[in-house]
């Protein structure tokens, strides 16, 4: 059980992490081809909200380690 645990906690920080680049570094190269639902031209005006977003993800992660 503490093996399945771990595993499993060590996949929500690697999420996490993938979060935390996707919004902090690519919002607006990588994002648009993720978040295809939402107009490409609100990327660049939601970069500053998409990196508080992924700071959240980053201590979450660290929390989490």
């Amino acid at each position: 059980m503490f093996i399945i645990t771990r595993t499993l906690i060590a996949i929500v920080i690697a999420e996490h992490f993938y979060f935390l680049w996707l919004e902090m570094f690519a919002w607006t190269t990588r994002g648009p081809k993720v978040f295809n639902h939402i107009p490409a031209a609100q990327f660049k005006e939601t970069k500053a909200m998409a990196a508080n977003q992924g700071l959240y993800n980053g201590f979450l992660a660290a929390g989490l380690l």
